[in-house]
C-alpha cells in the first residue's frame, strides 16, 4: 500500500491547461493514473487520440469535446468515457476543472503532427 502525500503531487503545465497528477506508476501506483485538469476559458487542446480509456469528471465548468466527429458538451457533474483510439479534442470557453483516471502509462498520438507521447501526467 501507498500514500501519496500532497505535496508529491506532481504538478504540468501546457499553453493550455494545468495537470495535477495525484497517483501514477511512477508516483506509487501501479497500472492506474488518477490526475486534475484545470482548462483556462478560451483554450482548446490538440486534436489527438489515446491508446487507452479515460474517465473524466467534471468538477467545475464545462466542455466541448469533439469525438471522432461528434460533439458532446459536459459541465459541472457529469462524467465523460472516453474510448480508446478515437480522435479527439476539448475545448472551453468558460474554462473548467475535472479529475480524470485512466490505465497507465497511457500513449497519447497529435493527429497534426503524428507524434508519439506518453503524458507526464500518466507516467
Amino acid at each position: 500500500m501507498s500514500v501519496i502525500r500532497s505535496t508529491e503531487a506532481r504538478r504540468t503545465e501546457t499553453p493550455n491547461a494545468v495537470m495535477t497528477t495525484y497517483a501514477s506508476p511512477g508516483q506509487g501506483g501501479t497500472g492506474l493514473a488518477l490526475w486534475r485538469v484545470e482548462m483556462a476559458p478560451g483554450r482548446s487542446g490538440p486534436r489527438h487520440a489515446m491508446d487507452t480509456e479515460q474517465v473524466w469528471t467534471f468538477l467545475a465548468g464545462s466542455a466541448a469535446v469533439d469525438l471522432a466527429g461528434e460533439t458532446l458538451t459536459v459541465a459541472t457533474g457529469d462524467t465523460l468515457v472516453l474510448p480508446p483510439d478515437l480522435p479527439r479534442q476539448m475545448r472551453s470557453e468558460d474554462g473548467f476543472t475535472a479529475v480524470v483516471a485512466s490505465p497507465a502509462p497511457s500513449q497519447a498520438v497529435n493527429l497534426e503532427t503524428g507524434d508519439r507521447v506518453t503524458p507526464p501526467w500518466t507516467a
